[in-house]
């Protein structure tokens, strides 16, 4: 059993999932994507790229200048988009697990007999 991603890791696939990106784009992409809830900070999100471009999740697409200044987008690779599609699987059932429990939960406190 593979172990389950980092929230910051998450949204960063995620965030590229819709198309190459540049840094200020995958934070305010992320913010979004968490409903303001997760605020990726700039040293968190060019360490975490580096690691995942050394994981061969993520890759750089190009490079451009903007105001003199280098802008570097990143896009997703084939196996960043597994390692996403399964993290999401993984979500997914553990979601659907705590819905079904809860489901029971509210049964039993109306008075029902377990399922």
């Amino acid at each position: 059993m593979s172990k389950a991603m980092q929230e910051p890791t998450f949204l960063i696939l995620t965030a590229l999932a819709d198309g190459p990106q540049h840094g200020y784009g995958i934070i305010s992409d992320a913010e979004r994507i968490s409903a303001g809830r997760t605020r990726l900070r700039a040293g968190t999100l060019y360490a975490a790229l580096d690691r995942l471009q050394s994981d061969g999740l993520i890759t750089a697409d190009r490079e451009e200048i903007v105001d003199g200044r280098l802008r570097r987008y990143y896009r997703l690779t084939d196996d960043g988009a597994a390692a996403l599609a399964a993290e999401v699987d993984a979500l997914r059932r553990r979601t659907e697990a705590a819905a079904r429990r809860l489901a029971s939960l509210t049964r039993l406190d109306r008075g029902a007999s377990p399922a």
